[in-house]
């Protein structure tokens, strides 16, 4: 059976909320899934999921210290990632606070760890975005994106 797992990082707690809607979601959909801070997740136990999602402030319009870490920490399974669905969302103080490119960068790792990242023609298309504290509309793309990751991942791993 498919799982998941939603790793993020979050001072403020903003983007702990939307790990935890989107993981709920994932749930909801029907794909097992376990949210966690990146302080907690130990690289070797990415292989036990089929869907991995991470979430990020956004800082100087790039992805935390934490999770640019444990994305370098994972060349150790450079090549056993290849073909896990993967998805990005992000949180920041501005409008023009560099959230797409934050975004960019989450799912650029993942492409080179040779993850399968589906954008959305709806919504928020690169993945859910905050401004400050997550309202309505960013919870419901924070739902929205956590259905679609657990159908996603359903399909690809259906025998």
């Amino acid at each position: 059976m498919p799982k998941g797992i939603v790793i993020y990082y979050s001072r403020s707690g903003n983007t702990k909320t939307m790990a935890e809607t989107i993981a709920q979601a994932m749930n909801d959909a029907g794909l097992e899934t376990q949210c966690m801070s990146v302080e907690d997740v130990k690289i070797d136990e990415l292989l036990e999921y089929q869907a991995i999602v991470v979430g990020s402030p956004t800082y100087y319009g790039q992805m935390a210290g934490p999770i640019k870490q444990f994305f370098d920490d994972t060349v150790t399974l450079h090549g056993k990632l290849d073909g896990k669905v993967g998805a990005a969302f992000t949180s920041s103080a501005n409008v023009g606070g560099g959230n797409e490119t934050t975004i960019i960068g989450i799912i650029e790792a993942m492409i080179i760890g040779g993850f399968v990242v589906q954008g959305d023609p709806k919504g928020d298309h690169y993945g859910p975005v905050s401004i400050g504290k997550p309202d309505e509309r960013v919870l419901q793309q924070c739902r929205r994106r956590g259905q679609r990751i657990a159908e996603l991942t359903r399909k690809l791993t259906a025998s």
